[in-house]
C-alpha cells in the first residue's frame, strides 16, 4: 500500500488537479445548458467533460509510467504515458465531433435561449479556474524543462511545450482552449441572448468544436511519435555530449542516440577514449561517466560503449554540422 501511494504522488500534478477541476466544471456547465438551453454553454460543458476523462486517463497513466524496469521490460514504462495520451485523443475527437454538430444544428435551426446571468456565472467560473490550471501547466512545463524564469509564462510555455512530459502537455493544450471556449461561449451567449443575434451561438459552438479537433491532432502526432520513439531536443543531446566531452580520457564521440522514454530519455552512446589505457582504467571512466548522466533529471537509462580513439579528430563534431547543412 505503502508503494501505491509513492507512485501515486509521482503521477503528474497538473493532469490531477485538471482531472477535479474540470470534474466540476462539467457539471455546473451541465446544469446550465439544461436550464439554458444554450449551445454554446453546451459545447463548453462538452468540453470540460473530454477534459475530465483525459486527464484522469492521463494521471493514471503518468502514475504507471514512473513504474520501475523489470526483467521482461528493461528499458521501463515510460511509454505508457502516450498510450493513455493517445486514449484521450479519441476521447476529444468524439466530443468535437459532437460539438461541432450540435453547432450546426443550432446555426440551422436557432432558438432563443434564457438565464442569462446563470450562463455568464458559470463561465467566469469555468474561466478563472481553467486559467488557474493553465497557468499550473505552464509552470510545470517551464520546470520541466528547466527553463522557470526566462522571459513571459505563456511565450515559454509554448517554446518548451517539447520537452515536458506528454501529460503536461496535454494538460496545457486542453486547458488552452478550455479558457478559450469560455470567452468564446460567453461571447455567444451574450451575442444571442442581449443582442439577439440567434445564430452566433451556433457559431461560436462549432469554433470549439474546431478548436476541440486541433487538441486533438496536436496531442495525438506528439504521442504518436513518441510510441514510434523519437530523438531528444537538439539542446538536451547537446548538454549529454558536452558531459560526455567534458571527461580529459574522452577523446571524441563515436555514436550518440537518445530517444524519449515519457518525460525522460534513454542514452546509448560509444565513446572513444584517448589510446594507452589499462582495461580497468577505461572501464572506471565508463562507469563514472555513466553515473553522471543518471544524475541528470531529464535521463534514466544510459548504457555506454567504448573504444579506442581512432584518430579521426573532431568527427561527432564533424557529423553535427553536416546535420545542420
Amino acid at each position: 500500500m505503502q508503494k501505491i501511494i509513492e507512485y501515486i504522488k509521482k503521477g503528474n500534478v497538473s493532469s490531477g488537479i485538471a482531472a477535479l477541476g474540470n470534474t466540476f466544471l462539467a457539471v455546473i456547465k451541465g446544469v446550465a445548458a439544461y436550464f439554458s438551453g444554450s449551445g454554446s454553454m453546451f459545447a463548453t460543458a462538452m468540453h470540460s467533460m473530454a477534459d475530465a476523462i483525459n486527464q484522469g486517463f492521463v494521471f493514471f497513466g503518468s502514475v504507471l509510467s514512473e513504474l520501475p524496469p523489470s526483467e521482461r521490460f528493461p528499458t521501463g514504462f515510460g511509454r505508457v504515458i502516450n498510450i493513455f495520451c493517445m486514449v484521450a485523443v479519441i476521447v476529444v475527437s468524439i466530443m468535437a465531433y459532437e460539438t461541432i454538430k450540435e453547432g450546426w444544428h443550432l446555426f440551422q435551426h436557432p432558438s432563443d435561449s434564457g438565464n442569462i446571468w446563470l450562463n455568464v456565472g458559470v463561465l467566469v467560473a469555468a474561466f478563472l479556474i481553467d486559467g488557474f490550471i493553465l497557468i499550473k501547466a505552464m509552470k510545470e512545463i517551464n520546470k520541466e524543462a528547466d527553463a522557470e524564469g526566462e522571459g513571459f509564462i505563456l511565450t515559454s510555455a509554448f517554446k518548451n511545450a517539447g520537452k515536458a512530459s506528454p501529460a503536461t502537455r496535454l494538460v496545457f493544450y486542453e486547458d488552452l482552449v478550455a479558457t478559450s471556449s469560455a470567452v468564446f461561449a460567453m461571447a455567444g451567449v451574450l451575442l444571442a441572448q442581449t443582442f439577439g443575434v440567434l445564430k452566433a451561438d451556433g457559431i461560436f459552438t462549432m469554433i470549439i468544436g474546431v478548436l476541440m479537433f486541433l487538441v486533438a491532432f496536436r496531442v495525438g502526432y506528439d504521442n504518436m511519435i513518441g510510441l514510434i520513439g523519437v530523438s531528444a531536443p537538439s539542446d538536451v543531446e547537446k548538454e549529454i555530449s558536452k558531459k560526455l566531452l567534458k571527461d580529459d580520457s574522452v577523446v571524441d564521440i563515436y555514436r550518440l542516440r537518445t530517444v524519449q522514454e515519457g518525460r525522460t530519455y534513454h542514452v546509448e552512446s560509444t565513446l572513444e577514449l584517448k589510446k594507452g589505457l589499462s582495461l580497468g582504467e577505461a572501464d572506471d571512466i565508463k562507469f563514472r561517466l555513466s553515473d553522471e548522466l543518471l544524475r541528470l533529471p531529464e535521463v534514466s537509462d544510459v548504457v555506454l560503449g567504448i573504444i579506442e580513439d581512432n584518430g579521426d579528430e573532431g568527427s561527432w563534431k564533424s557529423k553535427k554540422d553536416n546535420k545542420r547543412d
